[in-house]
């Protein structure tokens, strides 16, 4: 039996990974990847790599083994991860696996905003499979916005369309944690945790943190929906994406991503990461 994490070469993935490092051996530890010369580190490592690719369902055969534990971090493009997820659900039920964890979205069902819609899909076709789950349904990312930050401090503003809306994130490597505590421990089949910081915060309280640290003046600069999808489009994202952005934005708004459940800080042990840090470090970096 090995703990299988899928999409192990990504920014989640790989801090997946460094944890299970910590606490079991990377004998222990498998990873599913597109290219294995991208995954040259892990192997280094000692964790065995499985070549597959989410879009080419034949590639998944024989990836997994009956008994495995394993992490379906959703696909990153966004339209396709419907049947891309269903290969890898259909590839587990057939291997037999124990466990087929997998990174949602905040909310799940009652999440109503257009990126949630292929997670919400995604959690109905696991049920379907009939396999043992978790459901990871992962908050925000600190660093949606902290990893961006030239834009704003060029400009000295946060432009964003959610009013006064809250986000409760938390960091990357938080979720990291949390997908570790579920691969590693006992008594999390069959459970949905709602993944979230422990304090929502508002975009002009991020500005007022971002003016804090920088010591100059950054604005937080409420526009209507369609202002920002034109921002947005003009600094070269499709309409299409910049469209899921906005929509996002409108599910801030309404509260959607406020919800303060506890859940992360339970699975992890320990609080979650505070806002203030992340742009601390970003800060370094920018």
């Amino acid at each position: 039996m090995s703990i299988v994490v899928t999409g192990a070469t990504g920014h989640l993935g790989r801090l997946v990974i460094d944890g299970l490092l910590e606490k079991v051996p990377a004998a222990d530890v498998a990873a599913v990847v597109r290219n294995k010369e991208k995954a040259a580190d892990l192997a280094d490592r000692g964790v065995e790599l499985r070549v597959a690719d989410y879009s080419a369902p034949e590639t998944l055969e024989g990836v997994f083994a009956a008994g495995d534990k394993v992490l379906l971090i959703s696909g990153s493009e966004v339209g396709q991860r419907v049947p891309q997820h269903q290969a890898v659900i259909d590839a587990a039920q057939g291997a037999g696996v124990a466990l087929l964890a997998y990174t949602g979205v905040l909310g799940g069902p009652d999440a109503d905003f257009l990126l949630a819609d292929e997670h919400k899909a995604t959690e109905q076709a696991i049920l379907g499979s009939g396999l043992p789950y978790t459901f990871l349904r992962n908050g925000w990312y600190h660093e949606n916005y902290t990893e961006n930050l030239a834009p704003v401090l060029e400009h000295g503003a946060v432009v964003q369309s959610a009013g006064a809306g809250r986000v409760a994130s938390a960091a990357r490597a938080d979720y990291a944690a949390a997908a570790v505590a579920v691969l590693t421990g006992e008594g999390h089949e069959n459970q949905a945790y709602e993944l979230s910081g422990d304090t929502a915060w508002s975009f002009a309280e991020y500005a007022a943190e971002l003016s804090g640290q920088t010591g100059r003046e950054i604005a937080y600069n409420n526009v209507p929906a369609e202002v920002l999808r034109g921002i947005l489009t003009g600094a070269g994202l499709p309409e299409s994406f910049a469209a899921l952005l906005v929509d996002v934005d409108g599910a801030i708004e309404r509260g959607l991503l406020a919800r303060t459940d506890g859940d992360l800080a339970r699975l992890t042990g320990r609080p979650t990461t505070p806002l203030a840090d992340a742009v601390t470090a970003a800060l370094k970096t920018a």
